[in-house]
């Protein structure tokens, strides 16, 4: 098996030791830019659901080479301002959001989470 394939198959936590930074004035609880997880307040790095949240995004942002990650996240959320009018319609309906969020609960997601899984959430809203 390929180095970087092996390095992607194993579990989460060892894969997914980042940086974290503190940002006082962030404007939102976490984000992640790979390779860091910012957050705006120390205590979030005991909060198991934001940083997983956190994992989830750089994972997808792994799978994308890092770089387009960034391009297709703000493609679809202004996709999205312009279908919901909306900025935090639009934020939440981002495809990457929508995986991110609806399992972010699961601590063993990344354990078990296919190659490219956010795919399965563009299909369009009606």
């Amino acid at each position: 098996m390929h180095n970087a394939l092996a390095a992607y198959k194993t579990q989460s936590d060892t894969l997914m030791n980042f940086p974290i930074i503190i940002v006082r004035h962030l404007p939102a609880s976490g984000m992640a830019l790979f390779p860091f997880i910012l957050l705006n307040h120390q205590k979030l790095k005991a909060d198991a659901r934001i940083m997983n949240h956190e994992k989830i995004h750089l994972r997808q942002q792994l799978e994308l080479l890092i770089f387009p990650f960034y391009i297709l996240y703000l493609i679809n959320y202004l996709f999205n301002r312009f279908k919901y009018k909306n900025h935090h319609e639009a934020y939440l309906n981002i495809v990457f959001e929508k995986e991110a969020y609806l399992m972010d609960y699961n601590l063993n997601y990344l354990d078990k989470r296919k190659f490219w899984n956010w795919v399965r959430y563009l299909k369009v809203k009606q």
